[in-house]
């Protein structure tokens, strides 16, 4: 059984992410969690504290949590799950991941793009859990994803067969092509990554990642999935 962790504040694209989790299912059990992250509400007594954790959906909203519903309801090995989680930290995330069985935690471009801190701090709190993740582009071309470029790491101790047998066993993609890491020199690799991309029709990137220091800077850096448009799946590096 596949299961998916979709942080979300349900914007359009939240929508995109479920129909991406089913097709990451293959027609196999799934239970999709859509996670509402929002601050502890800061009050003085239990009663207080309840009515303002009752916080209600916009219309906008509603649509949106509606629809995703439709498609669970139409789709007969998947359901889904609406997480409500009032303040977050390290273990408190480790124990949802843990306790949901998660397989795939899937991030949008609308969620990433939050200007809330906690919902920043929930972007970087998933990356340093060993859970892969499936950052959806900021384009939406198409829901499934076969042919997937990978972008080595210099400092990465995963060879590319490894990470081709972590794909085989867990998901359907298929390296058709690499490259090096290009982070400090992009304008200069552009050209031959948009070349690679078209000839080998590839719509999904694959790298490794490894546990940061979480720091918030006023300056975003741009990563790969800024920068192409197209979906990254990032893969924990243990060592």
């Amino acid at each position: 059984m596949k299961n998916f962790l979709i942080p979300t504040t349900l914007e359009q694209d939240t929508i995109t992410a479920v129909k991406s989790a089913v097709n990451q299912a293959k027609n196999t059990n799934c239970e999709i969690i859509l996670m509402m992250v929002s601050e502890t509400p800061d009050a003085f007594s239990s009663a207080q504290f309840l009515r303002e954790m009752r916080t209600a959906l916009t219309p906008s909203q509603e649509e949106v949590l509606d629809t995703c519903r439709y498609i669970i309801s139409h789709t007969p090995n998947c359901k889904i799950k609406v997480h409500n989680q009032y303040g977050i930290s390290a273990p408190i995330f480790k124990g949802i991941i843990d306790a949901f069985d998660v397989k795939l935690v899937v991030l949008t471009n609308s969620y990433k793009q939050e200007s809330k801190r906690i919902h920043q701090y929930m972007v970087k709190l998933a990356g340093n859990l060993k859970c892969p993740i499936l950052h959806l582009g900021s384009e939406v071309v198409k829901d499934d994803f076969n042919k997937a470029l990978y972008i080595e790491n210099t400092k990465a101790n995963m060879h590319v067969k490894d990470v081709q047998q972590f794909l085989s066993q867990n998901f359907s993609y298929e390296i058709v092509s690499q490259t090096a890491n290009f982070d400090d020199n992009y304008e200069k690799f552009a050209p031959y990554l948009s070349e690679a991309i078209s000839k080998y029709d590839i719509d999904l990137l694959v790298e490794t990642r490894k546990s940061e220091k979480i720091k918030f800077k006023k300056a975003k850096k741009e990563s790969v999935n800024d920068r192409m448009g197209l979906p990254v799946l990032s893969l924990y590096e243990t060592a």
